[in-house]
């Protein structure tokens, strides 16, 4: 929240545990009341979002304006993005910051593609009418509503919630055809239809999950660049984001983080130690990553002032729960005229997660999985007033929808790819999300 957006009804509330269990005990709070509400950790510190000022939503059909019990749609021009800033900035409230998500089906609108068949909404952000910044010291709350705000501040000064047990998933087996998907792929790549592409699977999930849970027990075993729990346009999920699509400052500087390549972590020092100079040594590995890295720097420098294009900490190798990657940081700063949007649509979806060239990448995507992504591969953002946008990319997450919970992860297919392998990575990043789902907690009665 801004400075502005503090002088217009925020103030300290009560001390509180840290950042993420305060968050996870406000998104028990709406879980209880079915109400929409988005949790998105950025370095340490967790911005929380609930009840509607109004929601926007990007479809198909075109750009849908709910607020105030009213609904207003709009025909989507060739620059969609564009109207939701506009629609953003005629209800938002000074000093308004946006929360939602992206689903990976955006990138085809973005890039003039037909978006698939059985696609739902492309993006859903919320205009909140109720706001918690949760750091190192007391939570800042933004809450305009006296009882309103007694309730969170009775939330955060409650015991926590029992967890339940854990909950197994077989993320070994595989009954999507991976392998088959993955040679598939390569001979593909091998008639020069595309570099790159990223593949994925599913894992359905049996059982009840409690999703907050699983986010706190998660968040405690992995060291993500972005955390986020989110109920939000029918869709639930919580996720531990290895990287982001695209961070741009309220001054126009920006960037982005692409991660490609990647071995295990299995808590043995030596082991880890040498998978760590292997992966960093690997022609497959080297090439997926230095390929990513160049569309990224194109993608960077075609909203960016000349010559203000950067790439920092080239490789360097970066630990994220159950995996370690290759990792390197692409800087820009926005031309004028250019906007934090802008960046987003050139940057989404994230080549690490999508392939390159991106166009056939998607088709290749089409062919080989079993229908639309939906959040998976796309982003959860916030946006404000100001221009500040921060979108991390959805991997390492678990949803929910229609009484259903899975989860989903995929590998980078180059032409040296071994389809043994590249599922083999699949299990590996799995376990940055299986390893800590819960199951419901002991029922508990005043």
């Amino acid at each position: 929240m801004s400075t502005a957006t503090e002088q217009s009804g925020a103030r300290t509330g009560p001390a509180a545990p840290d950042p993420v269990a305060a968050g996870a005990a406000l998104a028990r709070d709406c879980e209880a009341r079915s109400a929409p509400y988005v949790l998105y950790e950025r370095d340490g510190e967790v911005l929380f979002a609930a009840g509607v000022r109004a929601e926007i939503v990007l479809d198909r059909s075109g750009l849908h304006v709910h607020s105030g019990g009213r609904t207003r749609t709009e025909a989507l021009t060739d620059r969609p993005l564009d109207q939701v800033a506009a629609a953003l900035a005629a209800h938002g409230e000074p000093g308004w910051r946006a929360y939602g998500w992206a689903a990976f089906e955006l990138g085809h609108l973005l890039h003039g593609l037909p978006t698939p068949d059985r696609t739902g909404a492309l993006l859903h952000l919320l205009l909140p009418d109720r706001e918690a910044r949760l750091g190192d010291g007391p939570p800042q709350l933004r809450v305009a509503d006296p009882a309103a705000r007694a309730a969170w501040e009775a939330t955060l000064a409650a015991p926590p919630v029992p967890a339940g047990a854990a909950v197994a998933v077989d993320e070994v087996t595989d009954t999507t055809g991976y392998r088959s998907a993955v040679a598939a792929a390569v001979r593909e790549i091998h008639e020069a239809r595309f570099r790159k592409v990223i593949l994925s699977r599913t894992v359905p999930v049996d059982g009840a999950v409690d999703l907050v849970a699983t986010y706190e027990a998660g968040r405690r075993g992995n060291n993500p660049a972005r955390s986020f729990l989110l109920r939000l346009g029918g869709l639930a999920a919580a996720g531990f984001s290895p990287e982001t699509v695209v961070e741009v400052a309220a001054d126009g500087t920006f960037s982005t983080q692409p991660l490609a390549g990647t071995r295990a972590l299995s808590g043995d020092r030596e082991t880890d130690s040498a998978l760590h100079e292997e992966l960093r040594n690997d022609p497959k590995e080297i090439y997926e990553h230095a390929v990513s890295v160049q569309l990224a720097q194109d993608e960077v420098a075609a909203v960016s002032v000349p010559g203000s294009v950067v790439v920092e900490d080239f490789m360097r190798v970066v630990l994220r729960g159950s995996v370690q990657h290759l990792a390197s940081r692409v800087r820009g700063r926005l031309r004028p005229g250019v906007s934090s949007w802008d960046a987003f649509a050139r940057l989404f979806p994230s080549v690490t997660a999508s392939g390159l060239p991106k166009a056939p990448a998607f088709a290749a995507i089409g062919r080989h999985e079993d229908g639309p992504r939906g959040l998976y591969a796309g982003a959860v953002l916030t946006v404000d007033h100001a221009g500040a946008l921060d979108a991390a990319l959805v991997l390492r997450s678990v949803y929910q929808r229609d009484g259903l919970t899975w989860l989903r992860a995929g590998a980078g297919i180059v032409a040296q790819s071994s389809p043994e392998r590249e599922l083999e990575e699949t299990r590996e990043k799995l376990r940055s999300v299986s390893r800590f789902l819960v199951g419901p907690g002991p029922v508990v009665t005043a």
